[in-house]
């Protein structure tokens, strides 16, 4: 794997971002020649080796000119958000995104981009009770989901026009990640997901410890490590353009996280108070990990309690001194 990586010239966009902080870092240790683009927030974990240029993917020329030269790019850049905005505000997903993505392949093809990986969505898939698999995607989206829905699929369908649709193809990979966790994700109170608002709760020993939903959902949960696995794995393989699902393959409840939590804060006092007058989304989300499986021998390292003991401690670490509040 790290002979693949080394000496090439790598483009993440939204490098200060929870999956581009955290794929940075492993490109650089796999002895990648890594540029992040930044937008309207400071690198995360900055790394001095690493070139941040600070850009408007929305704009043309900021897109051409963060791609010359560049061998690989993975675009980690988008405009997401937490089940609140997603309920009352989704069309802030639409522009913003469809035209980042539009434009930053097109900038990448014109370049000379060998290959352009693209983060999608479990959103794309209608609502089951079953593991979803790759080719269950059918354009019936979860109503809540069917803004971000369209537009992950529309820009999915993008990536195959440049591989498949056009004389010169560039080659592409969609990958669609279960839900994420870990460092470096968005922690602050209006864009956090669930896993991240619970862990901030429980670092800040937040009694009632205030739940939105009735805890029953269920969701595939991938610790940020694995998934990181998953993609730079994934993309070194030539045979694979997506789209393929990286996730653990396992489902987990939201009461399952909450009782792992208080083990790992030791808050066995804690009483939980469960609000379902709350923004959710999705009440069952199975993914099937059948074809990465066979495709990478792909596997999670990390058990769900693994992830979040290593997820807690790191928040306990990194905002010792200041809060989410003050990245944004």
């Amino acid at each position: 794997m790290t002979s693949f990586y080394k000496n090439k010239n790598i483009l993440v966009t939204g490098a200060a971002g929870f999956v581009g902080t955290n794929l940075v870092k492993r490109l650089v240790d796999l002895g990648a020649n890594v540029t992040g683009t930044i937008f309207n927030k400071k690198p995360q974990d900055p790394i001095e080796s690493v070139k941040y240029i600070k850009v408007d993917l929305t704009n043309k020329v900021d897109c051409a000119k963060v791609c010359i030269g560049i061998d690989f790019v993975f675009m980690c850049a988008a405009n997401s958000s937490g089940a609140s905005v997603m309920e009352k505000a989704p069309l802030t997903h639409l522009t913003p995104n469809v035209v980042m993505n539009a434009l930053m392949l097109e900038a990448a093809y014109s370049e000379g981009v060998q290959k352009f990986a693209f983060i999608s969505s479990n959103t794309v898939y209608p609502l089951t009770n079953n593991a979803v698999a790759e080719a269950d995607a059918n354009y019936d989206f979860y109503e809540k989901y069917h803004i971000v829905g369209w537009m992950k699929m529309f820009s999915e369908e993008m990536c195959k026009m440049y591989s498949n649709h056009i004389k010169a193809p560039m080659k592409t990979l969609v990958v669609r990640p279960g839900n994420l966790y870990g460092p470096f994700d968005k922690y602050n109170k209006n864009e956090s997901k669930v896993i991240a608002a619970l862990v901030r709760r429980f670092v800040e020993k937040q009694n009632p410890l205030e739940v939105w939903g009735d805890g029953n959902d269920i969701k595939d949960f991938i610790f940020i490590d694995d998934f990181i696995d998953g993609l730079i794995s994934t993309f070194k393989n030539e045979k694979i353009e997506g789209p393929i699902n990286i996730a653990s393959g396992e489902p987990t409840t939201i009461k399952d996280i909450i009782n792992a939590l208080i083990l790992i804060s030791e808050s066995s006092d804690l009483n939980v108070q469960y609000d379902a007058s709350k923004p959710t989304m999705i009440p069952v989300r199975l993914i099937s990990t059948d074809l990465i499986k066979k495709e990478i021998n792909f596997s999670p390292k990390y058990s769900i309690y693994e992830g979040l003991d290593k997820t807690y401690n790191w928040y306990q670490q990194y905002y010792k001194k200041f809060t989410p509040e003050d990245l944004i």
